[in-house]
């Protein structure tokens, strides 16, 4: 291999200043490579047999490999070897026209940045040399390890493993003509979550087929083999055919070894250029009879099998991750780019198929670069209760505005995994139904209803937050104690909304049956410390925990949140019937600062009870009459929207797309909270009376969740707790005195 100085040949390219070494022309360059194969104002190849096509794709997954290694050497950082053992696949994608490529692997990263460098994605982020790719790779404000919204003509972010079906499907509900690719790791396989998800999806939108895994099947995980290296070609067949696969598209790279390499996983780059080729076709083919399947209505999976590390410095797990030993100057990474080193024409023939494929950069193209237009809900019917003792069902009132929402917004969804019926809200069932492939009205269901429920949170989770992510309104609706399990995906969705380069519908969350609520049930059901959860993300400045106390203020809460962007919201609220205790005024006042005033009476010293949920408002009036019998002032103060009280700089707030800078100045903090005494109550984790602890002045305690019990009331499991009354009176006169 030569080594030239891109600054003395004229005949590089601008965008390949450094590059660090370039090749002789590959084997018959001038006959299969001169012109490229996608023809201008063409969007993909015509024909994936062409010996033309099939040259061109492999130059590009060279290409590939060269820069996804060559990037993640210059910070000796970052994660080569899965994307490497795809990259045939990942090139035949583009070349077919397919760009609206997600992954599931976060370790993909690399890959996903140089695909986006070649197609001139990067270009919008001033990223138009190679130079420029690897001083921004993995630094601040460039390109970061995992993958990411802020990216531009990346469709949705990775990290975790068991997510990236979740965008797919989403995306591929919402654009039926398009086809979602998705990389996902034979490490990663292990995860439950991604057989389940697309099979209850498959089940409840059967002819939703437009979102195509692509297995990466190199035998591999991070640090070790992965724990499905020892299936046979035909038990991986089976095993995806058996979860409802119609189509399994398998290429083994193997089939077409002639070096002898040992094991089941092999290398194509170490073939002779001849089998290369044809590995390539296979891939091609394959890939185009697989697009074709998923878009024609068969559930369809393409599994390349070729070793981890294919065409890089390293095989195996140790072509995961990269080391502070392997720089650009070590003799095992200079030694891998040079295998991989193309010529100066071959990287513009590269350039120029990937700029023109799918019809542009997919940083101009791919469905999340534009917002899906909304349905025009118009202004919601909120209906308004008369303040006194007769209860009302909080649940109730919002799922009245949820079935409207769902009613006037086709895309709309709302998803359940314990049962919308069980909290209150089987008027969502009633007027949106729950699709499912068996018609009953006693059950509220028939296919094509607009209620998603899989029993899995991470998939209810998974899908209503990857629907917003890709531009839709969505409800997640779950029980408090089990909502955790699908949080991981709700997180990665609200961080990437932090710093999306577009508006989308915030991802909105109702949680019921909290514990007070669940005494007979036992601790099994009592787990609202995920309420801290949501008091650490408060800090990240776009995630807003709302404590509507009434039926009245569930419904605005509601509202206000259908209004927002990028942001993610949890109401959280008691499918209990319960007083009513605020106008709809008074939560809009709330929600702008952060809590309001519901009783206030004078006296020689005053308490403030300054309390969270709605339930907890019970012991807390109780406590008030009782200290008022004793002269002693009180004031209590519903807290409705918590991030509003905490002070600008505890939050990150300016650094989210769609920023809300909205904050309760020190002046109304004082005239809300100010007194002698404050206790702060909660049916919940105590994190979440954080922002009061932190800027209240007065003498102060708190009262919290501490554990479950199986309890006859929820009386008794606040007892049982320290939330009572005569608790809180006794703490109360302790304080003022």
């Amino acid at each position: 291999m030569t080594a030239i100085t891109t600054k003395t040949t004229s005949a590089v390219p601008n965008f390949c200043e450094g590059i660090q070494y370039f090749g002789e022309p590959l084997p018959d360059f001038e006959k299969y490579g001169a012109t490229p194969i996608i023809e201008s104002g063409k969007i993909a190849i015509a024909n994936p047999t062409d010996i033309n096509a099939v040259y061109q794709t492999l130059l590009a997954a060279d290409a590939l490999r060269y820069l996804t290694l060559q990037v993640a050497a210059s910070k000796a950082s970052g994660h080569p070897g899965g994307f490497a053992s795809q990259a045939e696949a990942y090139a035949a994608l583009v070349m077919l026209g397919h760009k609206n490529i997600i992954t599931e692997v976060g370790h993909h990263a690399p890959g996903f940045y140089s695909a986006m460098f070649l197609d001139r994605s990067l270009e919008d982020m001033g990223i138009s040399t190679v130079q420029q790719l690897r001083d921004r790779f993995r630094e601040k404000h460039g390109l970061l390890g995992h993958l990411s919204g802020f990216i531009p003509g990346i469709l949705a972010p990775a990290g975790p493993l068991g997510q990236g079906q979740h965008f797919a499907m989403s995306a591929a509900l919402l654009h039926r003509d398009k086809l979602f690719p998705f990389t996902l790791g034979d490490g990663g396989l292990g995860e439950p979550y991604i057989m389940s998800a697309m099979a209850h999806f498959n089940t409840a939108y059967p002819t939703v087929t437009n979102f195509l895994p692509i297995l990466v099947w190199n035998g591999y995980s991070q640090e070790h083999h992965s724990m499905v290296s020892l299936k046979t070609n035909e038990e991986m067949i089976a095993f995806w055919k058996g979860n409802g696969f119609a189509e399994v598209v398998l290429v083994n790279a193997k089939d077409f070894d002639d070096q002898n390499q040992t094991g089941d996983y092999v290398d194509s780059t170490a073939f002779s250029f001849e089998k290369r080729l044809e590995f390539t076709k296979a891939v091609l083919v394959g890939m185009d009879k697989a697009a074709r399947s998923a878009l024609s209505g068969k559930l369809t999976v393409f599994i390349i099998k070729q070793l981890k590390g294919a065409g890089v410095h390293a095989l195996g797990a140790k072509s995961h991750n990269l080391y502070p030993k392997d720089t650009l100057d070590a003799p095992h990474i200079v030694a891998a780019l040079q295998k991989r080193a193309l010529s100066a024409a071959a990287w513009q023939i590269v350039r120029t198929n990937a700029e023109r494929a799918g019809g542009g950069p997919a940083a101009k193209t791919v469905v999340t670069e534009f917002e899906l237009p909304l349905a025009d809900l118009g202004e919601l019917p909120l209906e308004e209760y008369k303040v006194g003792p007769i209860p009302q069902v909080s649940t109730t009132a919002m799922g009245r505005l949820v079935g409207i929402v769902g009613n006037k917004d086709k895309n709309f969804l709302v998803t359940n995994a314990d049962g919308n019926e069980a909290s209150g809200i089987a008027n969502i069932n009633q007027a949106l139904k729950i699709n499912h492939p068996t018609t009953d009205d006693l059950y509220n269901q028939a296919p094509g209803g607009q209620v998603y429920e899989p029993l899995s949170e991470d998939a209810c989770a998974g899908l209503a937050a990857g629907l917003s992510l890709m531009g839709a309104r969505t409800l997640w609706c779950s029980y408090e104690s089990f909502a955790i399990n699908g949080l991981p995906i709700w997180q990665t969705v609200t961080q990437a909304m932090a710093e999306l380069r577009r508006k989308t519908p915030s991802t909105i969350t109702l949680f019921t049956a909290g514990a007070l609520e669940q005494g007979r049930n036992g601790w099994t059901h009592q787990r609202p410390e995920i309420e801290a959860y949501f008091a650490s993300l408060m800090r990240t400045g776009n995630v807003f925990p709302l404590f509507p106390p009434d039926a009245n203020s569930i419904q605005v809460c509601y509202d206000w949140a259908l209004q927002t962007k990028n942001k993610g919201i949890v109401i959280t609220a008691s499918k209990s019937p319960l007083p009513i205790r605020t106008t709809l005024k008074q939560t809009e006042e709330g929600l702008e600062k952060g809590a309001i005033l519901l009783h206030e009476i004078a006296g020689g010293k005053t308490v403030v009870l300054a309390v969270i949920g709605d339930m907890t408002l019970i012991p807390a009036f109780e406590a008030a009459a009782f200290l008022e019998t004793e002269g002693i002032g009180v004031k209590i103060v519903s807290i409705i929207n918590p991030r509003r009280l905490y002070r600008p700089h505890d939050t990150a707030w300016d650094t989210c797309s769609e920023a809300d800078g909205g904050f309760l100045s020190d002046a109304d903090f004082e005239d809300l909270f100010g007194g002698d005494a404050l206790i702060g109550v909660t049916g919940g984790a105590a994190a979440m009376l954080e922002p009061i602890m932190l800027r209240s002045n007065s003498k102060r305690d708190s009262f919290a969740w501490k554990r479950g019990e199986t309890t006859a009331s929820a009386g008794e499991l606040m007892a049982f707790n320290g939330l009572t009354a005569e608790a809180l009176t006794k703490r109360a006169i302790e304080l003022v005195h």
